[in-house]
């Protein structure tokens, strides 16, 4: 879906922008305060920043036991796996170093990658106990910060850890350096014992039930409450929301908005029930998209849109293309070879679907190719999307309909957006900033629903 060639119009390079932010925001990178137009500019705290989100990610996602069975050693006494499971990567990354400074005889309490590190003497003591054969007492025994640094930035090369920072990073207590290179020393060499395989830690990992729809919802109802931008980041949803600040309240607002929560109270979600959290959480995401859709058609006349509303528009569009699929619903088996999600991102925006690289959606491989193409087209366009290719190949219903709701909240966006003019037929040709014109009239067609 990225434009390749070696000269793009600024339509293309927006494309490829919104792209990137989308897809970064899909991943758990908070892009609120980050537009096309800035990374269009290149403004370096913002790229900077984008950049950093992204290495973070990458570097602390083996920090869970799913991929590394062996974390189980940190449980203590007195603590539950399910805990351990729900601390974000970077505090789960403390947690271990901590582990291991215990070990070597390390008095002091590591709790952030900054000022906590900065004389150098952790990371001398940790070096000692995870690569003994290039660590001595000596680099422990140095007084001046710069030197003792410098050491252990040798004795780490030695791992082949690559050097995210120098001595002066260290000295100067660079929080996000400091992170990635405790990240790489964990990577290169965890400390745990018998990595290849003890049978306590995996034993430990097989207890651990997830269901893989369960997994999914969580992902996605995560990533989009970070993506609202709000102060409080969720690392993990039963874990993180289950304060709910004043659960009771909680409840007694789902139900002036007229959520299903018959035999729900705030004591389910200081529980942490998953079922009904999902729930809950799934009926305040299809709220915010609706009400955000009837925001953006406030001046016409009629009742607020709704589901059926949606998949109507949707039809619409494709049929009004001269396009064939039409759904008979957002559990309709059909959907699940994408290309009527394809047809639906080609009428509203003709020039964004190559229809070289559609299948004919008739194999699983086939299937998993189109969904992956419609992920990445809806999110060049411009849409705000967290499904999984899985669930359109699995006609997910839920994201179906949020899947369709997103191209629809774009198609009106850029409406509201543009200078509307009627051409003879009735129809509402309207032209935009980049100077591509758009024949859409999508006040008709929600009128028409």
């Amino acid at each position: 879906a990225i434009n390749t060639k070696k000269d793009l119009n600024p339509w293309e390079r927006t494309e490829n922008i919104s792209l990137c932010l989308n897809s970064a925001k899909a991943i758990g990178c908070t892009v609120v305060n980050i537009g096309t137009q800035d990374i269009a500019e290149g403004r370096p705290h913002l790229v900077l920043g984008l950049i950093f989100q992204i290495i973070k990610i990458q570097l602390l996602s083996d920090l869970n036991l799913k991929k590394t069975p062996q974390l189980v050693e940190l449980v203590e006494e007195n603590q539950d796996v399910e805990e351990l499971m729900g601390l974000a990567p970077e505090k789960l990354l403390l947690k271990w170093m901590n582990f291991h400074l215990k070990k070597a005889g390390y008095e002091k309490q590591v709790t952030n990658f900054s000022s906590d590190v900065k004389d150098g003497e952790a990371y001398a003591y940790l070096l000692n106990v995870l690569a003994p054969e290039h660590s001595t007492d000596v680099t422990i025994e140095i007084k001046d910060p710069s030197e003792r640094a410098k050491k252990v930035l040798e004795q780490a090369e030695k791992l082949d850890c690559k050097r995210y920072l120098s001595p002066e990073d260290i000295v100067e207590g660079s929080a996000n350096l400091n992170l990635a290179f405790v990240a790489q020393l964990f990577h290169q060499r965890n400390g745990f014992s018998d990595e290849g395989g003890s049978k306590t830690p995996i034993s430990f990992a097989e207890m651990i039930t997830e269901d893989e729809e369960t997994s999914r919802e969580e992902r996605c109802f995560r990533l989009w409450i970070n993506s609202l931008g709000a102060a409080t980041y969720v690392d993990n949803v039963f874990d993180d929301v289950t304060n709910g600040l004043n659960c009771n309240q909680v409840i007694k607002i789902g139900k002036e908005l007229r959520f299903s929560l018959v035999n729900v109270a705030g004591t389910d979600i200081v529980q942490g029930n998953k079922k009904l959290l999902l729930a809950f959480l799934w009926q305040l995401m299809r709220y915010t998209m609706l009400q955000v859709l009837n925001n953006l058609r406030s001046h016409w006349q009629g009742e607020e849109i709704t589901e059926a509303d949606i998949l109507s528009w949707a039809n619409r569009k494709v049929k009004k293309r001269g396009l064939t699929s039409q759904a008979v619903s957002f559990k309709d088996k059909n959907l699940s070879n994408g290309i009527f999600f394809l047809e639906l991102l080609s009428a509203v925006e003709p020039r964004v679907v190559d229809w070289s690289l559609v299948t004919k959606g008739e194999t699983e491989e086939e299937k998993k190719l189109n969904a992956t193409y419609i992920i990445s087209v809806a999110r060049k366009l411009g849409c705000s999307i967290f499904l999984l290719l899985e669930d359109i190949i699995e006609v997910n219903q839920k994201m179906m309909l949020i899947l369709a709701a997103s191209i629809m909240n774009w198609s009106l966006q850029q409406q509201s957006d543009t200078e509307s003019i009627v051409s003879d037929d009735g129809d509402v040709s309207y032209v935009r900033e980049d100077g591509y014109s758009n024949a859409q009239n999508d006040d008709e067609d929600v009128k028409q629903v």
